[in-house]
This record gives C-alpha cells, sequence and structure tokens, in this order.
C-alpha cells in the first residue's frame, strides 16, 4: 500500500461543496416549482438517499453489496406491521416514527450477523452470498402470512407526524429531503473520521491495513450497520413508488435500480454523484415507462449494463478523468506552463 494511499483524506474541494449547495437548493426549490409532479420529485430523493446510504458499504468499504434491497424490506415491514393494530400484540399500535426506529436497529442488527458471517469471504464470493441473504428474506417475506404474502401489506390510515398528513405527497416529499440531508451528514463525517480513513485502507489493501492494527472485518461490519440503519430510513417516511402505503419487497427493481445510481463500487465517494445519479435514474426511469410500456426494463437494464461496462466511475469519474486528461502537460490542448 502506497503512502498516498493512507494519506488524510482532503477536506471536500470548493466546487464539491458549490455542487452539492446547488442540487440541494434546487431539490428545496422544487415542490414550489414543480407540485404537480410531486412523484417524480419523492422517487428522485428516495433513490438519492439509498445511493449514498448504499456507498458507505460499497464506496467506503469496497464491499460489493447486491442484497441491500433485503434492508429496505426489513425496514418497511417492520413499521408498518407495528402500526397495524391487527399484527400488534395487544391490538396497541406503534406510531411509525417508533416503528421507524425499530427497523432501523434490526437492519443494524441483521448487517451486524449478515456481515460477521459472509466479509471473510472476498471478491466474488462475497458478492454471491449477499444474493443468496437477499433471496433467503425475500423468500420468508413472500412465504409468511404476517407479511400479507406475495401481496405485501396495505394501510389504509397513519397518524399525523407534528401536523403533518404522512399520505401528503408534499409531506413525503419533506420527509425524503430530511433523508438525503441526513445521509450527506453522516457520509461528510465519515469522510473526516477515523471510521473513514480505516475504511479507506482496507478498501485498497486489506492485509496491509491488517498490519498496521486495522481489523477489517470490524471496520467492514461497522459500515455495513450505518448503511443498513440508513437504507431501512430511506424506506420509512414515505409510500412505496407504486399506489398505496405498501411494504416494499426487497426484491422490487425500483430498490435495485438505487443501488447502482452512484457508479463504481470501489471508488464510489463523492457527495453530489449519488444525487445527479439519482436524477437521471428517476427522469430515464418516467420517460422509457411512458413510451415503451412493457419494453421500458429491458431498455433500462441494457443502458445500466453499458454504463457499468463502459463508465464504471459514473458521470463525476468521467469528468474527472477529462479534467485529469486535459491537465497532462502533453494535451495539446492545454496550454504549458513554464518555470520561472
Amino acid at each position: 500500500m502506497t503512502t498516498a494511499t493512507l494519506s488524510r483524506p482532503r477536506a471536500l474541494t470548493f466546487g464539491n461543496v458549490t455542487l452539492t449547495a446547488v442540487l440541494l437548493l434546487l431539490l428545496a426549490l422544487y415542490p414550489f416549482v414543480f407540485g404537480k409532479f410531486m412523484n417524480f420529485g419523492v422517487s428522485t430523493l428516495i433513490f438519492a438517499g439509498l445511493a449514498m446510504s448504499w456507498n458507505i458499504l460499497g464506496g467506503w468499504a469496497g464491499q460489493t453489496s447486491l442484497g441491500h434491497a433485503a434492508l429496505l424490506g426489513v425496514g418497511a415491514y417492520t413499521m408498518t406491521l407495528l402500526a397495524m393494530p391487527e399484527r400488534v400484540p395487544g391490538g396497541v399500535p406503534l406510531a411509525p416514527w417508533w416503528g421507524t426506529l425499530i427497523g432501523m436497529a434490526l437492519a443494524a442488527l441483521l448487517a451486524l450477523v449478515w456481515g460477521g458471517l459472509t466479509f471473510r469471504l472476498r471478491g466474488s464470493y462475497f458478492v454471491l452470498s449477499t444474493i443468496a441473504v437477499a433471496l433467503v428474506i425475500r423468500l420468508i417475506a413472500i412465504n409468511s402470512d404476517w407479511t400479507g404474502g406475495a401481496e405485501g401489506l396495505f394501510m389504509p390510515e397513519l397518524p399525523k407526524f407534528l401536523g403533518l398528513d404522512l399520505f401528503d405527497r408534499k409531506a413525503e416529499y419533506w420527509l425524503a429531503f430530511a433523508f438525503v440531508a441526513l445521509t450527506l451528514l453522516v457520509t461528510h463525517l465519515i469522510r473526516r473520521s477515523r471510521l473513514g480513513y480505516a475504511l479507506q485502507a482496507v478498501r485498497e489493501d486489506e492485509d496491509s491495513a491488517r498490519a498496521l492494527g486495522i481489523d477489517p472485518t470490524r471496520m467492514k461490519v461497522v459500515a455495513f450497520m450505518l448503511s443498513a440503519a440508513l437504507t431501512a430510513l430511506g424506506r420509512q417516511p414515505v409510500r412505496a413508488l407504486s399506489a398505496g402505503l405498501r411494504a416494499a419487497h426487497p426484491a422490487g427493481v425500483a430498490d435495485q435500480r438505487a443501488d447502482r445510481a452512484d457508479g463504481d463500487h470501489r471508488r464510489a465517494r463523492q457527495h453530489s454523484g449519488p444525487i445527479i445519479g439519482a436524477l437521471l435514474l428517476a427522469a430515464f426511469g418516467e420517460i422509457f415507462r411512458a413510451n415503451f410500456a412493457n419494453a421500458n426494463l429491458l431498455i433500462y437494464g441494457v443502458l445500466i449494463l453499458l454504463v457499468t461496462l463502459f463508465a464504471p466511475d459514473g458521470l463525476m469519474g468521467c469528468s474527472r478523468k477529462a479534467g485529469a486528461n486535459w491537465g497532462r502537460p502533453d494535451d495539446p490542448a492545454r496550454p504549458h506552463a513554464h518555470p520561472a
């Protein structure tokens, strides 16, 4: 491992902070300008928040997880089940915000057990293990009566939170916006903490990190628990993207799209990348759904495959590479600086 790899991460650059601030400002203005298109706004925020949540494990810890949709199911089912009187012992339901916190705790606990069992695997073996665990959870969910089986669960009403109607799309939008802001804050804190430095070392070279006194398994489990809790939170404050308040199925296509929104799994550490990726995913999803009917998912999947193959670093990575290539001394388009 090189010295540069273990160097202290630099503070957020002015350009990155400015771009992130501009994106957040635009998202804050969205309900006032595009009030008739709230579904698009809510889905975009969900995708952005989920992408940043996944990025804690996939980007900082360098662990490619294809089973994060199961964590969405854990969070959504927990909140929904605890809010339904007929499903709660004693018939006294819990308010959705308490169910949300319990769902986050259960998701983190699942990540603790899940990570403890699988993080000793590396490469494709770990990826396959995440798929296996997610499939097991999915089979349990769709074959259990208490989860509503394959049809899921429906809720006719929810108590108001701080006077807000949780079925109102604008209320959902602001809750989703708060979710994005929270994930941004957590990501920034990780970036500037000892945990961030340790995850950086583990991602680049586990053996060298271990030689420096870092426990790779422990660091990855901590990252997984944070990622899992935020992922579970991402499904709590808002309805499922389909009609009605339905607990999300762990293998939902919409959830998997958010997992891929940040480009390369091992290098994705940009704050603004997931937001831009979510905007593009949501926009193209609406366009394809409106113009290609049943073929929209096939086209969508092909485009994601092409991006994965030819632009694994995502849009932000491509822009960085373009800037680096333009700045090379042998670039004829760039004026050469002469030493004094």
